[in-house]
């Protein structure tokens, strides 16, 4: 690392807290595996020197099977196949990088996350029509600075387990087709299917309900086009007309109206119509009924409204998951949460705990006080003292 640094192949940060390991990746944030394989290339050398030293070096620290457990990823780390594929894993993160790190995110822009999502599909496709020329010479250079024997590209390429006597491919044919064509057009074919222009266009649709920069998005074109094209079970013809009469008073009203102003998501929105009465005017945007409790995706939040059910349509907008981020931080909170001497708790008790943990900054406006008079009901057979 020091030699590294002195040669300036290696950048230092600044402060007293400098990253000098490997990056560890997260299996919550898959932005973080970008960071890894960028980390792994920038330190192959001091890596590839520790793990041989752990190989070679016998003691009481390391036994036998450990060691040669690290003998055979020191092997595998001076093959041309583990260079090849770092450096297209490399080249793919980096496209999806800013999107993963936008899903990411609880509050989501759904245009921009949209934008985000065309414009990773033409990097995509832009990587595998123009991308194989500085990959290959980025992996050549790589292999010759350490020492990596490379194949000749223009001779067959020999598979010992799956070749043929037939089989004339050459070795660029196999590496560029057999692996850097079929993993690109995975990732193509991935993201395809997770956001299909029909999904695409719903999301983008959806949008036009949002309060943010003063409804400075709010089409009535768009808002009957997501009611009659992808919620035509739950609109009626003639309530789409209404709808969009609907919407003519509600383009002038709301958005002029001080209590709807700084309003930061459609769940605030709902809120705010149910509070101000105007879901009793706007009722195919705001339904009225009972009491309800909306489990809203992608993070949760109980809503208790007494006298109308807010979100005909919004209801069914704030249902659409654009991201699994809150979820999965969900699933990492298990493992605080249900520990060694904790793995034994029911699931009600377990999901009471992971609510409090998830919804921290709301279960700390709660005082010990409220939990006592909460709990403390005629109700008892002992009562709080």
């Amino acid at each position: 690392m020091e030699h590294l640094i002195e040669l300036c192949e290696l950048e230092t940060g600044r402060g007293a807290n400098q990253i000098g390991t490997l990056q560890r990746p997260c299996d919550t944030r898959w932005s973080s595996h970008y960071a890894s394989v960028c980390s792994l290339i920038k330190r192959y050398g001091p890596t590839f020197l520790v793990l041989k030293r752990i190989a070679t070096t016998s003691g009481s620290g390391s036994s036998p099977s450990a060691r040669a457990k690290v003998a055979g990823s020191v092997r595998f780390m001076m093959s041309f196949d583990f260079i090849f594929i770092l450096h297209v894993m490399k080249e793919l993160m980096g496209i999806t990088y800013i999107l993963c790190r936008k899903l990411q995110q609880k509050s989501q822009d759904i245009v921009n996350a949209m934008d985000d999502v065309s414009t990773t599909n033409k990097l995509i496709q832009r990587l595998r029509d123009d991308g194989w020329s500085k990959l290959i010479t980025d992996v050549m250079s790589f292999c010759q600075k350490h020492g990596i024997t490379a194949p000749n590209m223009t001779e067959y390429y020999v598979d010992f387990i799956r070749s043929r006597a037939e089989d004339e491919r050459t070795a660029e044919h196999h590496y560029r087709y057999d692996i850097f064509t079929v993993v690109v057009d995975q990732q193509a074919h991935e993201l395809n299917c997770r956001f299909s222009e029909q999904a695409t266009e719903l999301l983008i649709l959806c949008n036009a309900l949002d309060p943010r920069d003063s409804f400075s998005s709010l089409k009535i074109d768009d808002v009957c086009s997501l009611a009659s094209k992808y919620y035509s079970d739950d609109f009626s013809e003639q309530e789409i007309n209404n709808l969009r009469c609907q919407l003519q008073h509600y383009e002038l009203d709301v958005p002029t109206n001080p209590r709807f102003q700084n309003l930061s998501s459609v769940s605030d929105l709902c809120h705010q119509l149910a509070k101000t009465g105007k879901s009793v005017d706007y009722n195919l945007i705001d339904r009225s009924s009972n009491i309800f409790t909306l489990l809203l995706v992608p993070f949760i939040l109980t809503v208790v409204i007494t006298d109308y059910l807010s979100c005909r349509l919004i209801r069914l907008v704030l249902t659409l998951p654009v991201s699994t981020a809150m979820t999965e931080r969900a699933f990492s909170a298990i493992k605080l949460v249900k520990t060694r001497l904790r793995n034994k708790m029911e699931d009600g008790f377990l999901r009471d705990c992971l609510l409090i943990y998830i919804e921290k900054e709301i279960a700390v406006g709660f005082s010990t006080d409220e939990i006592i008079d909460e709990f403390n009901t005629d109700t008892r057979r002992v009562p709080f003292d």
